[in-house]
């Protein structure tokens, strides 16, 4: 298991529970986006879809996980590496997907441009993928 997974259960105040635990540590050592199959793939002899869902929208909720959209229209989810809450994440960066691997990364260091929207229309979160290849595939 990864060192920091107690700690991050720890500083977001939740209960320690296996799957808790097992999902968190997927993440921290995939080091990329992962979708609910891939981590249901990874822990399908532990526990169940819905527990595995119900993890996942934890962690989102408390701030240790935030959405990525994929270009196929799903749902994948990466770690916040900034400081998140309840309710509100700060992810203003690129994430990019890999067409010959197929992973989702966070560029953390690639920030989405501001974009000015229209008089009346007021932002709540920006998504910007990038497709192409990743240098582990060049």
């Amino acid at each position: 298991m990864h060192p920091s997974v107690e700690k991050t259960l720890d500083d977001f105040r939740l209960r320690h529970t296996g799957c808790r635990e097992e999902v968190l540590n997927a993440f921290l050592e995939s080091g990329y986006a992962l979708a609910h199959h891939d981590i249901e793939e990874r822990l399908k002899d532990n526990f169940d879809r819905v527990t595995i869902y119900r993890t996942l929208k934890t962690f989102v909720d408390k701030g240790i996980l935030h959405k990525v959209l994929d270009d196929e229209g799903g749902l994948k989810y990466g770690l916040c590496r900034e400081t998140c809450g309840h309710q509100e994440h700060h992810h203003d960066h690129v994430h990019f997907k890999c067409e010959e691997c197929g992973q989702t990364n966070c560029l953390e260091n690639v920030l989405i441009p501001r974009v000015d929207l229209p008089d009346g229309y007021q932002r709540k979160e920006t998504n910007l993928l990038i497709q192409g290849v990743c240098p582990q595939c060049q």
